[in-house]
């Protein structure tokens, strides 16, 4: 793979998904996400036009997000299996609180949620043997890494690529950190954003993940706007194939609302 494709990146987006998802089913919900994608092109390259739908993007993610890891917390056995790994429960906690930071920033900067609902593969909050949950969390992060660094990249202004770079930093560290809750929990693998395994224990060498280096999917599901935004698809629309049909709201209170002071330095 190539360093300068991984680093070369792109930017979600999404604009009014709730209203008009519903039971129209997966490919008007994937019509109306990509209406307002701006194409499928190669990128922003500075163009102030595409900030507002990064923004809108970047800030459905991170609802979903809070509602991910709150429902982990609240209703997955997962979390109460954790009890006797409080260092776990906490990392848990901790990454809820930055995710909603991440929203209000994201809220402060502008950013208008394209969906505040969503919804999550059969079990997903059930799951007893923590491969379903951890897999998804994994795909998840993995997502918004590469959202993050087409935010780097595409972002018109220095303020709101470094705000990019600031959260993509989290995000990183809370896939490191979900993958050493799964080993805790005795798992071997879990999936990375394309479905493959990666394994925990490698019997043979060190690898806190198989990646060299953060990136978009350039040969894979994740490789501009439209690609990130149909991968996101599956979790604001209901009854797509292999979801439950349980709505999960994010609601603003779910924890905290202090935004991120960004180093105004380098603004």
């Amino acid at each position: 793979m190539n360093v300068t494709e991984d680093l070369a990146v792109e930017k979600l987006s999404r604009r009014s998904l709730l209203t008009k998802f519903g039971a129209a089913g997966i490919g008007a919900a994937a019509t109306a996400m990509l209406a307002g994608c701006g194409g499928s092109g190669g990128g922003n390259n500075g163009a102030a036009s595409l900030d507002q739908q990064i923004l809108n993007a970047a800030a459905t993610a991170e609802a979903l997000a809070v509602v991910t890891y709150s429902n982990i917390i609240n209703a997955s056995p997962l979390y109460t299996t954790l009890v006797s790994n409080p260092a776990d429960q906490a990392y848990l906690h901790a990454a809820l609180e930055q995710e909603a930071s991440h929203y209000n920033t994201l809220v402060g900067a502008g950013a208008v949620p394209l969906a505040t609902t969503f919804y999550f593969p059969t079990n997903m909050f059930s799951d007893v043997t923590f491969q379903l949950t951890l897999n998804t969390l994994l795909k998840l992060e993995y997502a918004f890494i590469a959202a993050y660094l087409i935010g780097i990249r595409d972002f018109s202004t220095s303020s709101k690529k470094v705000l990019a770079g600031q959260i993509l930093g989290v995000e990183a560290e809370h896939r490191a950190l979900a993958r050493v809750i799964a080993t805790d929990l005795g798992l071997q693998s879990v999936d990375e954003l394309e479905g493959l395994p990666e394994l925990l224990t490698p019997s043979t060498s060190h690898a806190a993940n198989n990646l060299s280096y953060e990136r978009t999917y350039s040969s894979g599901p994740i490789k501009n706007i439209s690609d990130v935004v149909t991968y996101l698809t599956p979790f604001v629309t209901i009854n797509y194939p292999g979801n439950g049909v349980t709505a999960y709201p994010f609601a603003t209170g779910t924890s905290a609302t202090t935004p991120i002071v960004q180093d105004q330095t380098t603004a």
